[in-house]
């Protein structure tokens, strides 16, 4: 397996009983939520503890200075009782700590980091550097305190290794019939595009891109998926499969505009679209998705993506 030039690594499997280091790499949460989710994963049989500076609240909208939210990162990954680390909520800050993170104790350590939003850049950083697979699913003060967070059984497939399959029950419809398979990548649309030109730079050619937002205006994502395009961003990419899209209205529009624009956007790029999937920023089940695996996109009747291999080892 591999992603970009760098062979893909394993990480081990976890199960039910397993340490988790909840951390907080952008922005502070609610410290009720965090404590929500926190109960959420020990009813789950996991033994979550919090980073030293998890529910630091500050400077600004940060949880914490650069320096503490990083050394949260490391404390994590070097961690031996850590099965997996769990992000609480995105926000905004992890973009500061793209240039101290220590790739080589990462390396080290290999773990499931389950996260999305903000730390979009993080997370393809670490992938694109190391082969660290990516868990783009649910945070703990963003999804595991909510009664109906969490998509359980992807979740737990990723975690045990096992192939899975979402689709319609999960919101996937097709927007452009074909089938494409590659590996799996992406994130937050708008932190995608605010990459692009840094040293940070999302390696999205070539493959089965997944892309998600919330609360952006249709011709905000239409202005994205511009520069997505102009910067080249979707030379030669297999398919595209759109997250839920939650929020991404404009007062008195069209119901379908959004999916409208996004047509317009990606007009003449001849891959199969699906759009729908709750996965990122949602309004329940959070559905767990590993980039830096191979997978597979159908969309006709109806849009399936399949996961085929794990990312764990056993």
């Amino acid at each position: 397996m591999t992603t970009g030039s760098k062979p893909l690594i394993s990480v081990g499997p976890t199960a039910p009983g397993a340490g988790v280091s909840v951390i907080s790499p952008a922005s502070f949460a609610i410290p009720e939520r965090v404590d929500r989710g926190v109960e959420r994963l020990q009813s789950l049989g996991y033994v979550p503890r919090l980073g030293t500076n998890t529910q630091a609240r500050g400077p600004l909208f940060f949880a914490g200075r650069s320096d503490e939210r990083v050394a949260d990162i490391h404390a994590a990954f070097a961690d031996p009782a850590t099965s997996f680390v769990a992000a609480v909520r995105g926000g905004y800050g992890s973009n500061y700590l793209l240039e101290a993170v220590d790739l080589a104790l990462i390396a080290n350590h290999p773990k499931p980091f389950f996260a999305y939003s903000d730390m979009t850049g993080l997370q393809l950083w670490l992938l694109d550097q190391l082969g660290l697979p990516a868990f783009h699913g649910p945070m703990v003060g963003a999804d595991f305190y909510l009664e109906d967070g969490v998509h359980l059984e992807s979740f737990q497939a990723a975690l045990a290794g096992r192939p899975y399959s979402v689709g319609s029950a999960e919101g996937m419809r097709p927007l452009k019939e074909g089938s494409a398979r590659g590996t799996l990548y992406g994130g937050c649309l708008s932190i995608l595009v605010s990459l692009i030109g840094t040293p940070w730079e999302p390696a999205t050619e070539n493959k089965l891109l997944f892309i998600e937002d919330v609360g952006a205006k249709p011709y905000q994502v239409d202005r994205m998926l511009w520069q997505l395009r102009e910067a080249g961003k979707l030379n030669d990419v297999r398919g595209i499969i759109f997250g839920e899209m939650l929020d991404c209205t404009s007062a008195g529009a069209p119901e379908n505009l959004l999916e409208d624009a996004i047509l317009f956007a990606l007009n003449g790029i001849d891959v199969p679209i699906a759009f729908g999937l709750r996965s990122g920023h949602v309004s329940r089940q959070n559905v767990t998705l590993i980039f830096g695996i191979e997978a597979e996109l159908r969309a006709g009747n109806e849009a399936q993506l399949t996961l085929l291999e794990p990312a764990v080892r056993s």
